[in-house]
């Protein structure tokens, strides 16, 4: 706390330069300023017969500026009035509420400042005497019931306006006639939550402020809040919710109630001194042997304050020690008068204002005063100041007079406590409260006879001084009582006092409650007076009265025997542990002795001290001496003191140390016993040191011996030095010694670095050069061998052989020489296994190939067999590609083996179909399961060449029994249209645009496979000759070269040395399709078939004559109508186009052909009939194209009507495939637009815009050999127009 006695606290009387005072003009033309331009509100006490206002009076003045909603502004109306100049009274008071409400809250009253000088108001009065209203400046307003009066109308009348405030003589009487009121708190009406409060309080000093609460300075609420109490003009009203009992709304503390809803965190809050719950009732609190809960002194109170909630001038009750905690919220600040000042300070309020003391001797106890710091020190009073923030604790001390108010918004908690060095204030307290006739809160003497009679569980500081004050009052009360008996009353009786209530026990002279004893009369029983007023009992004669008394004198004295014991225990005990530390009668005490001493001290209550905590030091030193012999001598095992082991001065040291303390250790001829030993082994590890060579054997019984001892030794490491540099040298000699097991360099490497750490002799720096030398020579073979094995130029074998030998005379084990040992083994191993493959009776497959090229990349040896396997699997890689380029489509999901081969699951719709969308996710299985072989039988050509056979009988079967499946299918939707069959390869409900595959008689939607196109051919009318045959991707599975390219491939492959299963597929197949062929040849060579061929042609001729006479004809009249229309402008300026009227495309001209088609144009005979399906469902089988199977084709086609349902769908599958062409071939055009114009064209993209054929023939130029192959990928193109 800042002391302020030297003179007057600048803080409480100068505001700071930032907040300049506002004249009456800025407040007159600044209407915010009249109701907040206020530094600060706080408690004005109503006092001097003021009353309160009444709250639902309203305002007179209409000019009077507004207040928040928790001010109550009394009005002043006058003229000219000034403010009241600062006089030594400045004191105010309060009147007290005797009514509580379920949540106290306080209201305090403050006036506002009020405008000077309203002259609209003055002249609007008259006089109430002469009622006339002229004379203005003469006419004064009363401030009780606001009439005016002239100054010289009055009896005796006024010379001039008089300073403050000033009633008439109307006012005067009536406040003469009120009884008189005692000062204090208005009760607040109005009950709140901590929330609403709080909402509340922040607003008010928001608002009277006009800044948020947390910026107003400190200072500037203190100076605004001393204004006010000083100002008799202003009033404002604040609330304060003060001495609401924790009890009843809770601590703010955590409170232990046995619930376990507690974390050990508040656990601990809820044990801890600190704790305001806790406190009053320590073992050193005297409030501890007071069984009532005291509300306010035992049991805390709460206090929920505002700004300027103030606690006036006071002192605690019984004087006692008062302790403060501020939870949360704004700061509290405290004034401060030490004890030594109190009476001081009394006499000065006395003085200041007499006649309220006069009518209220204990003022000061009604905690309703309040008198500025300033005008205290001015009287010489001390002060002292300090701000108290959230988590601060204030703590006043007995008769310490302190007051303050709060900053803003807060939460507090205060209670009482004593201590012992409070019980002579307590007694002298009672004294005080006799004089002014005031009530106590409990009994001073019933708490020292409590206390007295069970003093064992006294504190020895507490006995001490409750012995000191028992005394005194066993003095006082035999003088009180022989005053009692020289009055010549002799009738006594024993009274329990303690059980009576304390209204009953009063001295109803002085208000003291009585204990040890009281004076009572027989005729009037609701008398009773203490013994220092038994002249003002009654009036009855003496012979009536009669002693009530609790203790006799004799029971006195036994009291205070016991509380002497106590008190003087500590003096015992003391000489008792002085006399066994010293030794003073020559005796060492046990152990046990001691420990009785220290219980004593802790049974007895003895406070902390030094003799104490020597006899505590005393005994951990002997136990900490018992423990480490403990150990020391094996018998038992504890947990170690010291994190070493003893060396032989510790343990001397330690020996002297048992001998010194004042207590008897019988351990302690095993420490002498022990050290004995440990000197005659260090004579005998000298001995053994001296030796020369040592013995091996007497080392480790010299060690074995000196680690049992247990006692850090110097001769032990010597000797285990000596140990290792035998054992070392014993290592290096068995490792050289044995040439059946050579040694490893890791071992050499060990035994270096632990031949480093040994002892150095001759015989070690021998034995670390004979291993150096050998360490070096065998890195020397390990760098090169090394070298060989990581080299990029690779050694011939010889040259690793020759390596090897000469490593072998090494008599080390070196790892990279036994690798590269293995290395050359594994080469001559592939060499062998090469010449075999080479040797064999047929060539060697290019799988076995593939792995020894592998496996000899991988091996660190020049080979010169391995460049020549490597072109073989070179070349044999190439011809596959060829093979691939020429068989398989473009993303094609089939492998070439399986192109070649037979289709054997042919058969099975569902699982051909699954097995399409396996390898479509990349799910297929491997080559060897195409025909069914495992990877051993691909090696045997005969074994692929039965498997091949028998596939195509499987595929024919398998083929028979899918067509019959699908037309079962078709007969099973027409005969129940709702059944929803599945068809396509999507696997989706059939749609319109359907068509069925010639081979397996499947339905597929247009959309999802390649369909023939009609459009870019030549214009006939012979229309077996159109591409209308459609093979589902399915049935189609490759690009089905022509079998000329075939041949070429199989011409390439008979160079190659390499054998390869698709190799002998191809050649299966090749020998399948002239199989075929030569049926064919012969089948078309028939009479019947050859003369059908012939009138097939005849009649494609004379067909092809006709059409090209009609498309003359339009060419000419189509030329004709685009002259006319290009002489004669289109209206609305529309050109003509190419696809518009003025020309016909290729399908529109296909379109307009169909009704001129006829059909059949020529008869087959059953049997050629059938024999041609036959061959034609074979030919469809085979990978191959061969212009046979064209033939056949036609034939079976002008056999039968044409088909105007399947071309009619083919036309709009091909128009809807160019429309969407179409549109990309715009997006396309359009981006190369933009391309352009930012000038990003590159050649690339140059490139890309030109036609396919012609990229394709331009390919073709730079390898003549595929040119032939991709005329043969032209004639897949026509069957089935484009590829999936």
């Amino acid at each position: 706390a800042d002391s302020t006695a030297g003179g007057p606290a600048p803080l409480l009387t100068h505001a700071p330069e930032s907040w300049p005072e506002p004249t009456e003009e800025d407040i007159e033309k600044n209407p915010e300023l009249k109701k907040l331009q206020i530094y600060g509100a706080g408690p004005k006490m109503m006092g001097l017969g003021l009353m309160a206002k009444d709250k639902n009076l309203r305002k007179k003045d209409k000019d009077c500026p507004e207040c928040p909603p928790t001010l109550v502004v009394k009005e002043e109306p006058g003229v000219d009035l000034k403010r009241e100049s600062t006089s030594p009274r400045c004191l105010v008071d309060i009147k007290e509420e005797a009514a509580l409400s379920p949540q106290p809250c306080t209201k305090m009253t403050m006036r506002l400042r009020r405008a000077h000088g309203n002259s609209q108001m003055v002249d609007s009065y008259t006089c109430r005497i002469c009622a006339r209203g002229d004379e203005d400046d003469k006419l004064l307003l009363c401030d009780g019931c606001d009439d005016n009066y002239h100054i010289f109308c009055l009896l005796p009348p006024l010379p001039e306006i008089p300073k403050g405030i000033w009633r008439c003589p109307k006012c005067v009487m009536a406040e003469c006639r009120r009884p008189p009121e005692a000062f204090g708190f208005e009760q607040a009406t109005r009950e709140y939550t901590l929330q609403s409060f709080g909402e509340m309080a922040d607003t008010f000093k928001a608002d009277y402020f006009n800044m948020p609460v947390h910026m107003v300075p400190t200072e500037v609420v203190e100076k605004e809040f001393w204004r006010l109490v000083n100002s008799i003009e202003e009033d404002v009203t604040v609330e304060y919710g003060a001495d609401i009992h924790s009890k009843e709304f809770g601590s703010g503390f955590p409170v232990s109630d046995n619930s376990g809803r507690l974390s050990p965190e508040e656990e601990a809050y809820a044990s801890s001194g600190w704790n305001l719950n806790v406190m009053p009732v320590l073992e050193q609190s005297v409030l501890c042997h007071i069984n009532a809960d005291i509300s306010g002194m035992k049991v805390p109170w709460l206090y929920v304050g505002m700004v300027f909630s103030a606690f006036c001038w006071h002192i605690e009750d019984h004087w006692s020690y008062s302790i403060n905690y501020l939870h949360w919220g704004e700061p509290k600040t405290w004034y401060g008068v030490p004890s030594s000042a109190a009476e001081h300070l009394e006499e000065v309020m006395k003085k200041l204002t007499p006649e309220l003391f006069e009518s209220q001797p204990d003022l000061l106890h009604q905690l309703v005063t309040l008198m500025n710091p300033n005008t205290l020190m001015a009287h010489g009073v001390p002060v002292v100041r300090t701000n108290q923030c959230a988590g601060e604790f204030v703590i006043t001390f007995p008769r310490a007079y302190h007051s303050g108010f709060n900053q803003g918004y807060n939460f507090a908690e205060a209670v009482n406590f004593c201590t012992a060095d409070w019980l002579t204030a307590g007694r002298q307290c009672i004294e005080h409260y006799r004089r002014l006739r005031r009530y106590c809160v409990f009994s001073h003497e019933e708490l020292i006879c409590k206390m007295a009679a069970c003093p064992e569980r006294l504190d020895l500081n507490l006995a001490a001084a409750v012995h000191k004050e028992m005394f005194i009052i066993v003095q006082e009360e035999r003088r009180l009582r022989k005053a009692l008996m020289d009055k010549g009353i002799t009738e006594a009786e024993r009274e329990a006092f303690e059980l009576l209530p304390d209204d009953e026990r009063q001295c109803d002279k002085c208000k003291t409650t009585c204990f040890l004893s009281a004076l009572a009369c027989y005729n009037c029983a609701e008398c009773l007076v203490c013994l220092y007023h038994i002249d003002d009992l009654c009036k009855c004669p003496s012979s009536k009265h009669y002693l009530r008394y609790r203790y006799t004198l004799d029971e006195l004295p036994a009291m205070l025997h016991k509380l002497k014991v106590r008190a003087e225990s500590f003096d015992t005990w003391a000489a008792k542990v002085r006399t066994a530390l010293e030794m003073e009668d020559g005796r060492k005490r046990t152990l046990e002795e001691l420990r009785t001493l220290e219980s004593e001290a802790q049974e007895r209550k003895f406070p902390e001290n030094g003799l104490l905590q020597q006899l505590r030091s005393t005994i951990g030193e002997t136990e900490t001496c018992i423990s480490e012999t403990l150990a020391l001598i094996g018998t038992k095992k504890p947990i170690q003191i010291h994190s070493a082991k003893l060396t032989v001065n510790e343990l001397r040291a330690f020996l002297e140390q048992m001998i010194s303390l004042p207590c008897l250790i019988q351990q302690l001829s095993d420490v002498k016993e022990l050290l004995e030993k440990v000197e005659a082994f260090q004579w005998q590890a000298q001995e053994a040191l001296t030796d020369e060579p040592p013995s091996s054997l007497q080392l480790h019984e010299l060690l074995e011996k000196g680690s049992q001892l247990g006692v850090d030794i110097p001769e032990m490491d010597q000797l285990q030095q000596l140990l290792r540099q035998a054992e070392w040298l014993n290592e290096v000699k068995e490792a050289l010694a044995s040439p059946e097991e050579p040694v490893t360099l890791q071992t050499m490497q060990a035994l270096m670095e632990a031949g480093c750490s040994v002892a150095q002799s001759p015989a070690v720096e021998k034995a670390m050069a004979e291993l150096q030398d050998l360490l070096s020579i065998s890195q020397r073979w390990e760098e090169k061998a090394q070298m060989c094995l990581e080299a990029r130029q690779r050694h011939p074998p010889a040259t690793l052989e020759a390596i090897i030998k000469e490593a072998e005379s090494i008599p080390v084990c070196l790892p990279n020489i036994l690798v590269l040992k293995e290395t050359l083994y594994k080469a001559r191993a592939w060499i062998a296994d090469v010449e075999e493959i080479q040797n064999g009776d047929h060539y060697p497959c290019l799988d076995d190939l593939e792995g020894l090229v592998a496996v000899g990349r991988d091996l660190p040896v020049r080979i010169e067999e391995l460049r020549q396997l490597e072109v073989q699997v070179l070349t044999a890689h190439s011809w596959r590609e060829k093979a691939c380029k020429t068989f398989l489509k473009k993303n094609s999901c089939y492998t070439l083996l399986e192109v070649l081969s037979p289709c054997t699951y042919a058969g099975f719709e569902s699982f051909k179909r699954s097995k399409r969308k396996q390898k479509e996710l990349g799910l297929y299985k491997s080559d060897t399961e195409s025909l069914g072989l495992s990877a051993q039988d691909l090696r045997d050509p005969g074994s692929v060449i039965l498997a091949f056979k028998e596939g195509e009988q499987k595929e024919k079967e398998g083929i028979l029994q899918l067509r019959k499946s699908n037309q079962h299918k078709v007969c099973m939707q027409a005969v129940n249209p709702e059944d929803q069959v599945e068809v396509c390869i999507c696997g989706q409900p059939p749609t319109d645009l359907m068509l069925q595959c010639n081979l397996c008689q499947d339905w597929f939607h247009g959309s999802c496979v390649p369909c023939p196109k009609l459009g870019g051919q030549k214009q006939s009318l012979a229309w077996w000759d159109w591409s209308t045959k459609f093979l589902c991707s399915l049935c189609m599975r490759s690009r089905r070269p022509r079998l000329e390219t075939i041949l070429s491939l199989l011409v390439a492959l008979q160079k190659l040395p390499v054998r390869l299963p698709e190799g002998e597929a191809l050649q299966c197949l090749t020998e399948r399709a002239i199989t075929w062929q030569d049926r064919a040849r012969q089948v078309l060579a028939t009479q019947e078939v050859a003369t059908l061929l012939d009138k097939l042609n005849e009649l494609r001729q004379r067909l092809q004559s006709d059409m090209t006479k009609e498309m003359v004809a339009l060419k000419e009249s189509t030329w004709n109508e685009q002259q006319q229309k290009m002489q004669v402008p289109l209206e609305n300026g529309d050109k003509v186009t190419e696809n518009g009227n003025g020309a016909h495309s290729d399908l529109d001209m296909i379109s307009s052909c169909f009704p001129r088609l006829c059909g059949p144009v020529l008869e087959l005979s059953k049997s050629a009939h059938l024999q041609l399906e036959e061959l034609m469902m074979e030919g469809d089988l085979l990978e191959v194209t061969l212009d046979e199977e064209q033939k056949i084709w036609r034939v079976l086609q002008a056999a039968q009507p044409p088909d105007l349902d399947k071309l009619r769908k083919l036309i709009e599958i091909e128009k809807t495939e160019r429309q969407a062409m179409k549109g990309k071939s715009r997006d396309a055009e359009k981006r190369r637009k933009r391309r352009c114009a930012r000038g990003q064209s590159s050649p690339q993209f140059k490139e890309e815009l030109e036609p396919k054929r012609t990229r394709a023939e331009l390919e073709r130029r730079e390898d003549p050999e595929e040119e032939e192959m991709g005329q043969d990928v032209a004639i897949e193109h026509n069957q089935n127009g484009r590829e999936l």
